[in-house]
């Protein structure tokens, strides 16, 4: 991928360098709305949910901190009740991203994502809103509540923004064998994706939607959902060869990268068999057929996942 001397997108906060994350891994009470990239943790455990015994330890652990006056969920979720406490709390701590090679490379994909979406939302007579790239160490804070690098990149509706732990891109390469730059950029272009979706009404249905399905209903619903943000992100792979980015053997990075990282194939490596009805992103081949789509059309038309068979 051609991408070195091209335009690079500002809508980038850089806090690798900051400490807000405390050493906490994980909120065990959970994020609220987040669209994340698998990561290959826990994929095909039925459920996923905590024990009856951690939930004892936890609440044990809770009521002590409460004793002590030191209320453990505003220190695990910082106070958030819906989506503007970690501004208030970065106010100090907000870097602009640093002068590196990994840093440049987010902000030129991010930027032509930004160039491809405006130009397809234009020609529809609307206003495309940039999303923000948050780059992040370790661990963070959302609108969805704490994210860890064990969530992998995802997607937050309540603040528009992008989440993503760089180390990912190593763990893409050495844990599910997809390397290569396209491959990386197609990750960012899938939670991207999103946040079109978000724009376009259908993150906000799917969500209302889904506090009345079984979890079954709702995987299966989620599955369209992703296959979707693929398609999306296809289409933007279509505007990149539009313009001479691509170089030989990007499309086929990308499309191993979804080929690794689908349902059956995560299930298969972590478990040796697959779960169907846990399914969430789709299967290895739903996610290169849909990613394709978008990258064969570069239309918005095509990318309908809802309607029959995916």
């Amino acid at each position: 991928m051609e991408w070195k001397g091209r335009r690079q997108s500002d809508n980038v906060e850089d806090r690798r360098g900051d400490a807000t994350g405390g050493g906490l891994r994980r909120n065990p009470f959970g994020r609220n709305g987040g669209f994340s990239f698998p990561s290959g943790g826990g994929v095909g455990r039925r459920g996923g949910g905590l024990s009856i015994g951690t939930i004892i330890f936890l609440v044990v652990i809770y009521l002590i901190f409460k004793a002590m006056g030191i209320d453990l969920m505003q220190a695990l979720d910082g106070g958030m009740t819906g989506g503007s406490g970690y501004e208030q709390s970065q106010s100090e701590g907000t870097s602009t991203p640093a002068n590196d090679e990994m840093t440049a490379f987010m902000r030129t994909v991010l930027a032509e994502t930004e160039d491809t979406w405006r130009g397809i939302f234009q020609a529809q007579g609307r206003e495309y809103e940039d999303p923000t790239l948050v780059l992040f160490a370790d661990a963070t804070r959302s609108a969805c509540g704490f994210a860890s690098a064990a969530t992998g990149p995802f997607y937050c509706p309540g603040d528009h923004k992008v989440y993503l732990d760089t180390a990912f891109f190593q763990e893409l390469e050495s844990k599910f064998g997809a390397s290569g730059d396209f491959a990386e950029a197609y990750v960012v272009a899938h939670e991207v994706g999103h946040h079109v979706q978000n724009l376009l009404g259908i993150l906000p249905k799917f969500n209302e939607a889904r506090q009345r399905m079984s979890e079954a209903d709702a995987n299966k619903m989620s599955v369209r959902i992703e296959l979707q943000a693929d398609c999306f992100a296809g289409i933007w792979g279509k505007y990149t060869e539009q313009k001479g980015i691509l170089e030989a053997g990007d499309l086929e990075e990308a499309l191993n990268a979804a080929q690794q990282i689908g349902d059956d194939t995560l299930q298969k490596r972590s478990q040796g068999y697959v779960v169907p009805e846990s399914f969430n992103h789709g299967t290895s081949d739903q996610r290169m057929r849909w990613f394709k789509r978008g990258f064969d059309s570069g239309q918005l038309a095509a990318c309908d996942t809802f309607s029959g068979p995916v």
